[in-house]
């Protein structure tokens, strides 16, 4: 019959799980209260208790709170817990594999003149079996002398005082090993050197405001900054004050930045320093100018200021641009960034050509207001009254031509493109004056219905609903969430073509689905404040939806009513 053995009742019960090498490698050695306090947390843990405190925790096991956290203070040096916050309490229970291996019995004596020296040294409290456990276990699974074990936990007390952790310790001395540095001789000289640096490092860290004493891991760093990446004191000084720069991590990584920038020099890094500033400010002129809030900059620094200020363009010019931008519906960084790459594919860069730019479509745009006007329109000017300008200018007619155009236009149903037919027909009989257009009127003018006029009224007239709809529809698709939904009701609409064919129950679930993703993307159309019906294009003739052909193919009333009027 087996040792041990368990009732039926007792295998239906519910359990807490230990690991299999806590009870081989770490129930014979460890104290039994630190036992009872390890197994009663991971039976917390397990049974969704992670809440209980550590006073709870302790009045459970009959013990004060002082007591139980003692244990764990215990069993963190053994690796089995960490202890993650002070104030509140709390621990994470880790994998039981001391990185430093199996718990050992050490003979006292063989110790006795290294115990005596370490507790000379930590003179503010008592060592405990266990710490001094530890220290063996550096000097055997390391290979420390026991001087040179010594001289380091020397030189860690001197460096945090009486109260050191033993954590604190076990980290120096495996960075020591891991250099291989672990005779007394070979302590001494790079502890010799470290003192050689901490000067250095004691004036950089007054510089930075870093209260604390250096240690040998920012020798480590101090190295890397001079040796390495090739900076001196001044420059590294220079780089924590203008960056205001708190830690040793971030002095890091900004002396990175530097390096990769090649600014080594302290004037160097103080421009770079003014220059980076002044971007980042620069920044939030332009998307304050845009109306764009920003919950972290750096990524608009990154991929357009940076871009444009590489490009050649000051920033006043950009806030300039921006405000261009804004009155002009281009209302983003990413619109912003398509009409500076325009100006810039145009050589126009210099802060005197972009105002100039600037000046010109300015006035061209108070010029559209003005035809759209004398049309008797009164609608914000879009890209394509610009386009229109352009090609109309480019037919050798004035200003003042084509405001007389505009007049003949009021009032017709699509005044801009009657415009067009009006300059179109002027152009044809060689008219580009006002005196040679003075006694020009309508009846007087021929303008004949060719198919041409006729194809392109309409095609204006779709193209502009069209467009409208699309921009609409891009606009809803630009929000993240919508556009999943319609790309998911994309997929679904040609798996429910399939199953309707193949699965008719299959068709079924798809179109709940579908109906489903339909409700939560007219949900998400609500929150946006976007009309799902601008999707679709409103076409001015509903009858022939701007073909100029009715259903049946005949030519529409509309197309009746334009050739009427062109004649």
């Amino acid at each position: 019959m087996p040792f041990i053995s368990v009732s039926d009742e007792i295998a239906n019960k519910s359990f807490t799980y230990i690991e299999n090498k806590f009870i081989n490698k770490y129930l014979p050695v460890l104290d039994p209260v630190a036992v009872k306090v390890y197994l009663y947390s991971l039976y917390l843990y397990q049974n969704g208790f992670s809440s209980v405190s550590l006073e709870e925790l302790a009045e459970k096991l009959n013990m004060t709170a002082d007591e139980a956290k003692s244990c764990f203070e215990y069993l963190e040096e053994f690796e089995l817990v960490s202890v993650i916050s002070v104030s509140p309490f709390e621990i994470k229970i880790l994998d039981a594999e001391n990185v430093n291996g199996t718990p050992k019995k050490f003979k006292p004596e063989k110790y006795a003149d290294f115990t005596k020296a370490v507790q000379s040294i930590i003179k503010g409290r008592m060592i405990s079996t266990n710490e001094f456990r530890e220290y063996f276990i550096m000097l055997e699974e390391y290979g420390f002398e026991q001087n040179a074990l010594i001289m380091i936990i020397s030189y860690c007390v001197n460096l945090k005082g009486d109260n050191i952790r033993l954590q604190y310790i076990k980290k120096v001395a495996k960075s020591f090993a891991d250099d291989g540095i672990t005779t007394a001789k070979k302590v001494d000289e790079k502890l010799s050197t470290y003192t050689y640096s901490t000067v250095a490092l004691i004036n950089i860290f007054k510089a930075a405001g870093i209260s604390r004493q250096p240690d040998i891991e920012d020798d480590k760093l101090y190295k890397k900054w001079t040796d390495d990446l090739g900076f001196d004191d001044g420059a590294i000084i220079t780089c924590a004050k203008k960056f205001k720069i708190k830690t040793t991590d971030k002095l890091d990584i900004m002396l990175e930045e530097l390096y990769k920038n090649k600014k080594f020099d302290a004037k160097e890094i103080e421009d770079y320093c003014n220059n980076r500033i002044s971007i980042f400010n620069a920044t939030l002129d332009i998307a304050k100018a845009l109306g764009v809030y920003m919950q972290n900059s750096a990524p608009y620094v990154e991929n357009y200021v940076n871009v444009w200020c590489d490009w050649g363009f000051g920033f006043k010019t950009l806030k300039s641009v921006a405000d261009y931008c804004f009155k002009n519906g281009k209302k983003s960084f990413e619109d912003m960034h398509e009409f500076v790459r325009k100006l810039y594919d145009g050589g126009t860069v210099s802060d005197g050509a972009v105002e100039d730019y600037l000046d010109k479509l300015n006035a061209q745009d108070l010029f559209i207001k003005r035809i759209l006007s004398e049309c008797g329109l009164t609608r914000k000017v879009i890209e394509w009254d610009r386009i229109s300008l352009e090609k109309w200018r480019s037919w050798n007619f004035s200003d003042e031509m084509i405001l007389e155009g505009a007049r003949l236009s009021a009032g017709k149903s699509n005044p801009t493109s009657y415009l067009s037919s009006v300059l179109s027909a002027w152009k044809a009989e060689g008219k580009f004056t006002l005196d040679a257009v003075q006694s020009y009127s309508l009846a007087s003018a021929r303008i004949t219905a060719t198919k041409a006029d006729v194809e392109r009224h309409y095609y204006n007239l779709r193209h502009n609903a069209e467009a409208k709809a699309e921009k609409a529809l891009n606009s809803a698709l630009a929000d993240g969430e919508y556009g999943s939904i319609r790309k998911q009701l994309n997929e679904l609409a040609i798996s429910l073509a399939f199953a309707e064919v193949k699965s008719p129950a299959d068709a079924e679930s798809i179109s709940l689905k579908i109906k489903k993703l339909e409700a939560d993307g007219d949900k998400r159309l609500k929150e946006l404040c976007i009309d799902k019906a601008d999707f679709t294009p409103q076409y001015s003739c509903k009858n022939c939806n701007d073909t100029g052909y009715d259903k049946n193919g005949s030519p529409c009333v509309c197309m009746k009513r334009f050739i009427a009027d062109l004649k």
